[in-house]
């Protein structure tokens, strides 16, 4: 399995400079909506709330705007209705993407994901068959050796909470579970004082495609036209970047 650029994603969200922030701010705003919606609006029960706020408070989300956003989802503040949709196609090199959208206007995003899958010679189609909803957390190196991930113990101690596979990459450690079992491995992380980069539900690829480093670079830039969409969320794609 492999972090198919989403620590990159991270670091650019992160660091995004004062034009781009009101746009990560709307669409993390979008994210802890549709979870107040789906589950209601305490972090305590609802675990996707609880890891949307901490989402938004990484990049800096300011506290007001969080709480404007559960209070819509809630109904207490009037807002346009956010839907959930998913796309999924044919990306560059023949790469496969599932696109994730939170959106007010389906057609809108219809149109503009559609768009961007043909600037890039793809199309839209059917890839769902070749990917898993994961439950997937990422830990920067620092944290993962504050929490001896190294450790055989501490392994068994994921294994036992439910962790499937636990990978080392250049950037820190992954690890997949059952969708079922990662509000546990987040817990077990958070009982040790060590941070996430990331704690999510994902669509996992079953088989990874190699691609050579100019087919790479268009595939960068296909993620990042995707992430400069207003209506796009997250993306999950079968790339072994």
């Amino acid at each position: 399995m492999s972090g198919h650029s989403k620590w990159a994603t991270t670091h650019r969200q992160k660091e995004a400079n004062d034009a781009k922030r009101g746009k990560i701010f709307t669409k993390m705003a979008n994210i802890i909506t549709v979870a107040v919606r789906e589950k209601g609006g305490d972090p305590e029960t609802n675990f996707a709330l609880r890891m949307a706020i901490e989402r938004a408070r990484s990049v800096n989300m300011p506290k007001d705007n969080i709480e404007r956003a559960i209070k819509k989802g809630t109904g207490e503040l009037e807002g346009s209705q956010i839907e959930v949709l998913y796309y999924e196609g044919i990306g560059p090199a023949n790469s496969q993407f599932i696109v994730k959208c939170l959106t007010d206007n389906k057609n809108r995003s219809a149109s503009e994901v559609r768009h961007l899958f043909s600037k890039y010679g793809g199309s839209l189609g059917s890839v769902m068959w070749n990917f898993d909803q994961k439950g997937v957390i990422r830990i920067l190196k620092e944290e993962a050796e504050k929490a001896k991930l190294n450790n055989e113990e501490v392994e068994l101690e994921l294994i036992d909470l439910g962790a499937e596979d636990i990978v080392k990459e250049e950037e820190g450690v992954v690890i997949y579970s059952p969708v079922s079992c990662l509000a546990d491995l987040k817990k077990f992380f958070e009982n040790k004082d060590v941070a996430t980069e990331s704690a999510d539900i994902e669509y996992v690829p079953k088989n990874l495609q190699k691609v050579s480093e100019a087919d790479k670079q268009k595939i960068e830039n296909f993620i990042q036209d995707l992430q400069d969409s207003d209506d796009v969320s997250d993306y999950y794609n079968n790339v072994n970047i």
